[in-house]
């Protein structure tokens, strides 16, 4: 049976992916991508006018890929404290699979983000989006927001260093620093709530 048109598109994205995320970006040409994903030229060209925008459907792609493993991760976590450690936990598993380069988007910013603004973009806009989703993981166990982003540069850290040393156990060491870090949040939102309670006491007997 023939293929439609958006079943064509994932096979060409799929293949792209695959390429980009373990040779780079510049290193693969259309014809490349071409015979990688079993379409001809022209095919290619209909459906991505341009090698960029096989580049973004493929950054959204992995948006995509990475909020929904992000989000079976958490969800499956019990309470907010363990929400906020399962993505230790979903990092962990990424690390251990065995086509793991590390970040697609700090790989993608890293190459062409000084000279395609449209990768640059998306890049932060992924980062942005992560520290925000953390922020509302630290909004719900109701400590200093400034801990989502301590939690996102130990996350953000451990996949650089696993990327570069190979090591996936970057993410357990991660998980641990965050333990440490959420615990002291809670212990000084703790103290603060006891102060106001003294000094509500104090204030209503005066």
């Amino acid at each position: 049976m023939d293929m439609n048109k958006e079943e064509y598109r994932q096979r060409i994205i799929a293949a792209a992916d695959r390429l980009y995320y373990t040779r780079g970006f510049s290193s693969v040409g259309m014809d490349q991508l071409r015979d990688a994903a079993g379409v001809s030229l022209r095919r290619l060209y209909q459906l991505f006018p341009s090698k960029n925008d096989v580049v973004m459907a493929v950054l959204r792609g992995r948006r995509r890929m990475w909020a929904e493993g992000l989000d079976e991760h958490v969800n499956a976590a019990g309470t907010p404290r363990e929400k906020l450690l399962a993505v230790y936990g979903f990092l962990s598993d990424w690390f251990c699979e065995e086509d793991f380069r590390g970040c697609g988007f700090i790989n993608a910013f890293a190459e062409l983000g000084a000279v395609n603004s449209d990768v640059a973009d998306i890049a932060r806009e992924h980062k942005v989006s992560f520290q925000r989703y953390l922020g509302e993981l630290v909004e719900r166990i109701g400590v200093d927001p400034s801990l989502a982003v301590q939690l996102a540069l130990l996350a953000e850290g451990a996949q650089t260093t696993a990327a570069i040393t190979g090591q996936a156990e970057a993410a357990d060491r991660a998980r641990e620093a965050a333990e440490v870090l959420i615990d002291a949040a809670l212990e000084r939102a703790g103290s603060d709530s006891r102060e106001k309670s003294f000094r509500a006491c104090v204030t209503s007997d005066a």
